[in-house]
């Protein structure tokens, strides 16, 4: 089957409009005709060769939504004409530790990414700029009655990324969270641990977000440039979710954290990260890292998010201003994720 599709041609270079061709559905397939596809930094990332070489042509995408088109003769959990979803993974072994735990993120044989990744067939994968996508039953998500769509797809990946270690670390009632940058993920993050009842801070370089971080659900702001802010705020924070992959001050965050707290690194920062071990034993704090979520903890959050009424805050556009858009999100000039109109490439 040959679908519609953008794609970048080879490293740094602009993405363009061209054919890629889908596997046949097999008995563990799903065929997803695809409505939505978000635009996330990681994206950005792969096509400029930033993380090492890939397997150009590449076609980005890991936050999609659409409606299943097709079943394998082995398939139960999905209908024909069920909206769905399909996040960073498209396969694992299935038969590691991790894997039988819930934690195919962390697969011990590698999980298979959405793109950019060599599938169980030995194929390599492609991403959500297309109009159709073929992924194991076991890897697709359902997407709750009376959520949007377009909405919907950033929390494929934003919105586990974030919703994860705030459930495992225990951000609800009583505690006190607080939020590096006010990006893609981090206005998910607030939103997240807003609708979990903790008391929600924001930390961004300025105040210029500030009316838009009260509007999400934060309880309070404060710019990182200003010193002022980590001597009134030492010591005060339960749980940091950090989603700037920028390089920052491990050391001046994790004064921020009561005893017990933890710092924990989201975002992906290209530099190593530099830590004095002091930072962690005066206060029996943790620095920690998190990577999306495993399929069930996804399937949760999907429910928590419909539950709650919540989506990312999205600019939904053709996918021919695809090039646009990430120019945009290189100059933080999104509010706060980019959406492809998956109709527009047909």
């Amino acid at each position: 089957m040959r679908v519609h599709a953008y794609a970048a041609p080879a490293a740094g270079e602009p993405l363009a409009r061209t054919t890629i061709e889908r596997r046949d559905v097999g008995p563990a397939d799903v065929l997803i005709e695809i409505e939505y596809a978000g635009i996330c930094h990681s994206d950005i990332h792969t096509v400029n060769g930033d993380w090492g070489p890939q397997p150009f042509p590449v076609v980005p995408g890991h936050e999609i939504v659409g409606t299943v088109r097709e079943i394998g003769s082995d398939v139960t959990t999905h209908r024909v004409g069920d909206r769905v979803g399909v996040g960073c993974m498209v396969n694992s072994c299935g038969e590691c530790a991790n894997c039988r735990n819930g934690d195919e993120q962390y697969c011990l044989s590698g999980m298979v990414p959405t793109y950019a990744g060599t599938d169980r067939d030995g194929t390599t994968t492609q991403g959500g700029y297309s109009t159709h996508v073929v992924v194991d039953a076991g890897y697709v998500l359902r997407v709750p009655d009376g959520i949007d769509p377009a909405a919907t797809a950033p929390l494929l990946c934003a919105g586990i990324t974030t919703y994860s270690p705030l459930r495992r670390w225990g951000a609800g009632p009583g505690t006190r969270v607080a939020v590096v940058g006010l990006g893609g993920l981090g206005h998910m993050a607030v939103k997240l641990a807003h609708a979990m009842g903790a008391e929600v801070t924001v930390l961004s370089q300025s105040l210029k977000k500030q009316e838009d971080g009260l509007r999400l659900g934060a309880d309070a702001y404060f710019a990182t440039s200003d010193p002022d802010t980590f001597t009134q705020l030492a010591g005060r924070f339960d749980l940091i979710v950090n989603t700037v992959s920028a390089a920052v001050d491990v050391d001046a965050y994790l004064s921020l954290l009561a005893v017990d707290g933890a710092l924990v690194n989201v975002g992906a920062p290209a530099d190593p990260l530099p830590v004095n071990a002091m930072s962690l034993i005066g206060g029996r704090r943790t620095f920690a890292g998190s990577m999306i979520g495993g399929i069930a903890e996804t399937q949760e959050m999907l429910d928590f998010c419909a539950e709650h009424g919540l989506g990312a805050d999205v600019e939904v556009i053709a996918a021919d201003r695809v090039n646009e858009a990430y120019e945009r999100v290189l100059a933080s000039d999104v509010r706060y994720r980019f959406v492809i109109d998956a109709s527009t490439l047909r």
